[in-house]
């Protein structure tokens, strides 16, 4: 993990947003992509920490990369199955 070279697709921003709602938009973002597209979610709840891996795994989608950064919040790469 940690690739900074990889490009998303697309960007969601659910920085300041609490437990459901990060996962729920998550959800709603990777139905409209196709498979193989990546999407870069930023959030800052820490319930995401385990949801978004745990979502990607029952979903058959990949998750690439999770990291802290010194900005204040959490950077999903996740790659749709």
């Amino acid at each position: 993990m940690g690739d900074e070279t990889m490009k998303a697709d697309q960007i969601l921003d659910t920085r300041g947003l609490s437990c459901p709602m990060p996962m729920l938009k998550t959800k709603k973002a990777l139905k409209g992509m196709a498979s193989g597209q990546i999407i870069e979610v930023w959030g800052t709840d820490p319930g995401s920490k385990n949801d978004i891996p745990d979502f990607c795994k029952k979903n058959g989608n990949e998750l690439l990369d999770m990291t802290d950064l010194p900005e204040g919040y959490t950077r999903y790469l996740i790659k749709k199955g």
